[in-house]
């Protein structure tokens, strides 16, 4: 007992104590931990904030990250005020441990590829390596085939065993742009790690790769994100991703399971298939010059099955069917004028909008003004709601 009292009162604990209630005082009254540590509170460099004003930005608008093996690119998307992302910065990776193609077991320093979702909790201001996120790997995908590994980061001091590493100087600033869009009321942001820009051309030129199929199946995330500048919609099911697909009302997505009955937004689909096509023709002509070098050159692509000569994933070769329209909604019975010998409106005057009977105007699909389509007897169409719509943007090509 004597002991104790005497440890108590030892001036070294009281001191550690004392620090430890300052820190948790500071952490409790200023709004959470990353405020007892000042490099995660360092603001967003001006930079950043004027590119942001000049690109009608919000400063605490939600962030999505692109990152690039083969390019060392790291790219930092912000959420436009149209609801649209566009590129805010593109960050050098100083180092990225492994080959291209995706992590597969604790150990093999491989970092990951896929699709990945960052919530508050997976930052840390208190990191070994300056500042850092956790990835999120094993996700789901990866969990339906078994893989392996944990804290997969994005970090700093530039040294890598499986993770993205950076300078210390931009984790600290892609650090602040998170922490400034979770304080904006993101919930989570989204990472795409890529083994590089997946494009026909690029594909087609690493067709001998055993990931070629898993790579052809993240491009379908990545041209929809390509095409629309929205954060795509992201679901396993049958052990393979799948990209804003809509499930049907009471159903779900389980990652090992069949694939639910789904639909597609209708504008999303009709640009996807369309581009689709013309990325595999680009893939295809790409491919037989690449086949051609490489017999020249004595390599064997004999290895190539069918599956090879196509950019379609397995198990994408039907895209699911356009999301249909609702039902109208019942409209009311229009009240009918009692027969009258009244004579008819002189020439010259106008009937307000909506005199004639039951045909209201059309409303467009992008709930602007009405439109001047009328039904063959002349009268205005009938209102036709439709769902919620993905426009699609040109890609950078086609600009």
């Amino acid at each position: 007992m004597k002991q104790a009292l005497v440890n108590i009162f030892n001036p070294r604990m009281i001191v550690a104590a004392m620090a430890a209630m300052m820190l948790l005082a500071l952490a409790g009254c200023q709004g959470g931990i990353d405020d007892a540590f000042p490099k995660a509170q360092a603001p967003v460099p001006e930079k950043l904030v004027k590119r942001m004003k000049a690109k009608d930005m919000d400063p605490a608008s939600p962030i999505l990250i692109r990152i690039f093996k083969e390019e060392d690119k790291l790219e930092v998307w912000k959420q436009k005020r149209n609801g649209r992302f566009d590129l805010l910065e593109e960050y050098e990776i100083c180092k990225w441990s492994g080959q291209l193609g995706p992590k597969f077991k604790e150990g093999d320093r491989q970092a990951p590829e896929g699709f990945y979702t960052i919530t508050r909790g997976q930052m840390n201001p208190k990191s070994s390596y300056y500042l850092s996120f956790n990835i999120g790997y094993p996700n789901r995908y990866d969990r339906s085939h078994g893989r392996t590994g944990t804290h997969l980061m994005v970090h700093g001091a530039c040294s890598s065993a499986g993770c993205y590493s950076m300078t210390d100087e931009r984790i600290a600033e892609i650090y602040a742009l998170a922490r400034e869009s979770f304080d904006g009321g993101q919930k989570s942001f989204q990472v795409q790690a890529y083994p590089f820009r997946l494009t026909a051309e690029n594909l087609a030129k690493h067709a001998d790769s055993q990931h070629l199929e898993f790579w052809k199946m993240l491009k379908e995330g990545f041209d929809q994100f390509e095409l629309t500048k929205m954060e795509p919609k992201v679901d396993v099911c049958e052990k393979r991703y799948v990209f804003n697909w809509l499930e049907e009302e009471g159903r779900s997505f389980s990652s090992s399971d069949a694939c639910p009955p789904a639909t597609m937004n209708p504008n999303l689909l009709s640009a996807y298939a369309s581009y689709r096509q013309k990325e595999d023709q680009t893939f295809r002509k790409v491919m037989s010059r690449e086949i051609a070098r490489a017999r020249l050159a004595g390599k064997d692509f004999a290895n190539l099955g069918p599956s090879s000569l196509t950019i379609v994933a397995k198990g994408s070769e039907q895209l699911p069917p356009p999301t249909p329209a609702p039902e109208p909604e019942p409209q009311p019975e229009p009240e009918t004028a009692a027969l009258t010998d009244a004579a008819p409106p002189q020439v010259g005057t106008s009937q307000a909008a909506g005199e004639t009977a039951g045909a209201p105007v059309v409303v467009s699909d992008q709930g602007g003004g009405p439109s001047s389509e009328v039904a063959a007897s002349g009268e205005p169409a009938t209102v036709r709601k439709l769902p919620p719509t993905i426009d699609v943007i040109p890609t950078p090509a086609e600009r």
